[in-house]
């Protein structure tokens, strides 16, 4: 059980008021606002399926957890694609998308998988996580290519392109003027003897500035109409890291000195960290405001809830109850995957969840008031 941290004892609503990162204030004010600390795994295998479920599931949830690289026809255009479209759900249902890309790897090679290639995922993932094998240049390497990318973003360039052929009068105008075409091999002047020299075509490109439509979101260019959920703003334009300091599999290798190590780098780069994937609080010191999203969350079968007890897997992941993981761990997130997707009718098993989540928050609060 984690030290009673302040973080423990306060609201969302509170806490947002003294976040560090702009964006873990907006979220703990959606949290609070939608009475939801619900995050939706969502681990489906088309994009057709990943937008239907967003959709559907959108309004009990706050945060969409992603796995862009296992969905087969994932549209990358970045206006109209699929993760466009996942920007204009988030809009209009109010929730955040997690791309779970866990980056593990050297920093430039990072900087290249976030902010470069097909999917771009800075463009439209408000959150991403970082596996800390490589060590703290992993983070430090991300902050630095999420401030450049939110420098750029705020303006778009413009490019303009025109070809054409001149008129033929242009030309006819304008004095000839005698040069290397109107000379023989001896440099004799050959004017007017030689034809007069033609222009097939000129390409003219030009390049301007302007500010962004929407720095918050890349817009969906297709037919419909782009709603805001009502009650609160967009998000900032700041992205997000969580850390991934402990995991729910069995047997993983995340030991004590390992989850320390991520919590020094959170505090070195609290700009950029919001918190953790954890299984547990690991907020410590009085100005620890990070926040805490955990995976393994299941609900034993409806009407089972207080006896019930839930299984794993048989793969190497434990789960356990939200009561669990919010009232006894601290964390502020549950992470639910096929507990809801492998429901006969997902939309009311994420409102069972966020409930049911909801409650062992509020059960949290009160006590520790």
């Amino acid at each position: 059980m984690p030290t009673r941290h302040p973080t423990l004892l306060e609201t969302f609503s509170s806490r947002a008021q003294t976040a560090t990162h702009p964006l873990t204030a907006y979220l703990l004010r959606l949290m609070d606002l939608k009475a939801s600390n619900l995050c939706l795994s969502a681990d489906v295998s088309t994009a057709r399926e990943l937008l239907q479920l967003a959709d559907k599931v959108g309004p009990s949830i706050v945060v969409l957890k992603t796995h862009h690289d296992v969905v087969s026809g994932w549209d990358f255009h970045p206006h109209t694609g699929t993760g466009a479209r996942l920007a204009q759900l988030a809009r209009k249902h109010g929730f955040l998308i997690f791309e779970d890309r866990k980056f593990g790897d050297i920093g430039h090679t990072v900087q290249m998988q976030y902010v470069g290639g097909s999917a771009r995922i800075i463009d439209w993932a408000h959150i991403v996580n970082v596996n800390m094998v490589p060590g703290k240049a992993a983070v430090t390497a991300l902050a630095e290519a999420e401030a450049k990318w939110r420098e750029r973003y705020q303006y778009e360039v413009k490019t303009s392109v025109t070809v054409g052929t001149p008129r033929s009068d242009t030309f006819d105008e304008q004095p000839e003027e005698s040069g290397w075409w109107n000379t023989d091999e001896e440099g004799q002047n050959r004017e007017g003897v030689g034809r007069k020299g033609s222009i097939v075509s000129v390409t003219t490109l030009t390049q301007h500035y302007e500010s962004a439509t929407s720095p918050r979101f890349p817009r969906d260019e297709t037919k419909g109409e782009d709603c805001l959920y009502a009650g609160i703003d967009e998000p900032p334009i700041e992205r997000g890291l969580l850390i991934l300091a402990q995991m729910s599999s069995a047997g993983n290798f995340m030991n004590r000195e390992y989850t320390q190590a991520c919590v020094e780098a959170a505090r070195e780069h609290r700009r950029f960290v919001m918190g953790f994937v954890s299984q547990e609080s690991l907020n410590s010191e009085p100005d620890d405001h990070f926040i805490h999203m955990t995976p393994g969350c299941q609900l034993p079968p409806e009407g089972e809830e207080e006896n019930g007890t839930v299984a794993g897997d048989g793969l190497g992941q434990r789960y356990n109850t939200p009561q669990k993981l919010i009232g006894l761990c601290g964390t502020d997130i549950v992470i639910v995957g096929r507990g809801i997707l492998k429901a006969g009718d997902p939309q009311s098993e994420a409102e069972r969840y966020r409930t049911t989540a909801w409650k062992a928050y509020l059960s949290r609060v009160t006590k520790n008031t």
